[in-house]
């Protein structure tokens, strides 16, 4: 599914440069022009007492990190919809630092929907939030060591990196680096317009940069790099073409998924810590549509190494080639890895070198095989502290699990760390803490992590239904019982194994399906595309077999496959026994269900 890119001609050279540039600019991006940094209509719909925003304000409040949302099972024929907005944090490697957490408990019961969910890019969403109060919650996150800006919109998201709060075997590093990715990609102007709306003015709230970041941050002004306009230097008036991505990890560590990233980022540290340099991945990504072959899933290219001192020039260049030629003509072929496949890798290091960075790029280090890491459970911090990892089934948090976390949270004062599998990492717990805390936990039915063959433990699953605008059926709320029932006919058939499964209301990508060994990706109600052959540690993206499979009919469908598997490659994991078939032979497999057409 992946290829290297296809021949161009001449005219194709400079065709998307030209587009960012202003000359035949699509609708869209020329509305971002004219928005006066993600500014208007926001301004004046913020007081205009209606109880939801135009659809050209909603466009403007993803950049702000809000998507507005309407509960369908609430809409009756004659009233207005029940609008409300779903806000998503800001927070490089899933911190969360107690004032924050503590904020958020207290928003979410008195504005939201008494929920927070942590999602697969290490962040806290809130739901449930009424038009009129999204001010005061945006001010109160500010104002509690948080941020809203650029988790959604057409900007570098949120940067990933391992949750695990080791101090050692480059942990550190990895987090550092995420959090100065998530600084040096920030947008100057944008960040000004945030603070003028959502806290009172006060740009005494301004991200505080380390003196290597706005060295860095400087050279946005320089050729190449430099987007033509002064008070967005990197970004530009019309910002990307579409979300961007960036994850770092350090070897051997793929709980980030580092190959569904625009940018994945792998650091190799010396014995002190030190960063020496990093693994340079590009052009991942996930999202792509029902019924339509020009957009695909893809996993990234390897790009080579570069050197400590040339990391953050990298990052910011790479981004600014995706700004420079990335598709702004057509939205759904936007996304950097369309780039990279019409183009090609060499291409791509090729225009990179000659235009943007000027620095060397190596030939890549070694690198040992990759694992899925979760953190569950109890595990050593360092010399005298410890975390425990607690899982959180699609990353939900509520009821007397989200109270027994604010409690131990606001007694101990504990940061919380969330991870992409959607767990989170109670952190810095002392020695003499800890039978307090594993007590406490126990009051709540929370002793062990799952199983090691539970598929529960990694399987995770989009909100969709009822407030997702894009979901065409269940996942959150579906997910349980599917692994339910999966488990006890893996049980009835003996299969002592686990599978990586994943699924979505809707083919958009957001629980990453398409890295499972088995996913489900809606497609029609109570109806899912059947998605098989990903790896258990996410290195190779599955295949669609089945256009349309019903839920209820799920155990009649794989059957055959399991009963195959058990009796032929059962020392496989699922996936890589997926993938050792040829098409024609699980097809045939598929075919032999009693539900078969």
């Amino acid at each position: 599914m992946k290829t290297e890119g296809t021949k161009l001609n001449n005219d194709d050279e400079n065709l998307y440069p030209c587009v960012f540039n202003g000359q035949d600019r699509s609708k869209f991006e020329q509305f971002k022009a004219d928005s006066n940094f993600l500014a208007n209509p926001l301004v004046s719909e913020l007081k205009n007492g209606s109880n939801n925003f135009s659809n050209d304000a909603v466009q403007l409040l993803k950049f702000h990190g809000s998507y507005q949302q309407d509960n369908r099972e609430n809409r009756q024929k004659g009233s207005d919809k029940d609008w409300q907005m779903m806000l998503r944090l800001r927070s490089p490697a899933g911190y969360i630092p107690a004032p924050l957490f503590i904020a958020l408990d207290e928003l979410s019961n008195r504005l939201g929907n008494k929920t927070l969910r942590a999602t697969t890019r290490q962040a806290f969403q809130m739901h449930g939030i009424k038009k009129e109060n999204l001010q005061e919650v945006i001010n109160k996150i500010i104002t509690s060591m948080g941020s809203t800006l650029a988790a959604c919109g057409d900007i570098n998201r949120n940067v990933m990196a391992p949750a695990a709060p080791y101090r050692n075997d480059g942990y550190p590093a990895a987090r550092e680096l995420a959090h100065g990715i998530a600084d040096l990609l920030t947008p100057v102007a944008a960040e000004n317009t945030y603070l003028e709306l959502w806290a009172d003015g006060n740009l005494s709230y301004k991200i505080s940069y380390s003196k290597k970041i706005k060295n860095v941050r400087k050279s946005q002004l320089k050729q190449g790099v430099f987007s033509g306009n002064s008070k967005e230097p990197l970004y530009g008036e019309t910002y990307l073409p579409r979300k961007f991505k960036c994850a770092v990890t350090v070897p051997g560590d793929n709980s980030v998924d580092l190959l569904t990233h625009d940018i994945g980022l792998v650091v190799f540290t010396k014995k002190n810590g030190d960063i020496k340099g990093c693994n340079v991945y590009v052009g991942g990504g996930m999202g792509r549509m029902h019924n339509s072959d020009t957009t695909f899933a893809r996993t990234a290219d390897l790009l080579g190494y570069v050197r400590k001192s040339d990391i953050f020039d990298l990052v910011q260049s790479i981004l600014a080639l995706q700004r420079d030629y990335g598709n702004r003509k057509l939205r759904k072929n936007a996304r950097m890895k369309y780039l990279l496949h019409m183009k090609g890798i060499q291409w791509f290091k090729k225009t990179l070198t000659s235009k943007y960075f000027k620095n060397k790029i190596e030939e890549p280090y070694p690198e040992p095989p990759a694992k899925l890491k979760d953190y569950l459970g109890w595990n050593k911090q360092s010399k005298g502290l410890w975390f425990v990892g607690i899982p959180l089934m699609s990353g939900r948090l509520s009821g007397v699990t989200k109270e027994k976390i604010r409690y131990l949270v606001e007694k101990f004062q504990l940061e919380i760390r969330l991870t992409p599998n959607q767990d989170l990492l109670l952190c810095n717990i002392g020695n003499y803490q800890r039978s307090s805390i594993k007590k406490e936990l126990m009051e709540i039915g929370i002793e062990a992590p799952p199983s090691d063959i539970s598929i529960a433990r990694h399987a995770i699953a989009c909100p969709a239904l009822p407030l997702c605008g894009l979901a065409i059926t269940e996942a959150e709320r579906f997910l349980p019982r599917v692994i339910k029932r999966i488990e006890t006919q893996l049980k009835s058939l003996e299969i002592k194994k686990p599978i990586l499964l994943r699924m979505t209301g809707c083919p958009n990508g957001c629980a990453r399906p398409y890295m499972a060994e088995l996913a489900l990706v809606g497609s029609g109600a109570n109806q899912y595309q059947l998605w098989l052959g990903g790896s258990p540690d996410l290195q190779r993206l599955a295949k669609p077999f089945l256009q349309k499979i019903h839920i209820d009919h799920l155990e009649e469908t794989l059957k055959p496959l399991f009963i195959n598997w058990r009796d032929t490659n059962h020392t496989k994991s699922f996936g890589d026994y997926i993938f050792s078939l040829n098409d024609q032979t699980v097809m045939k497999l598929l075919s032999e269900s009693s539900t078969a057409p």
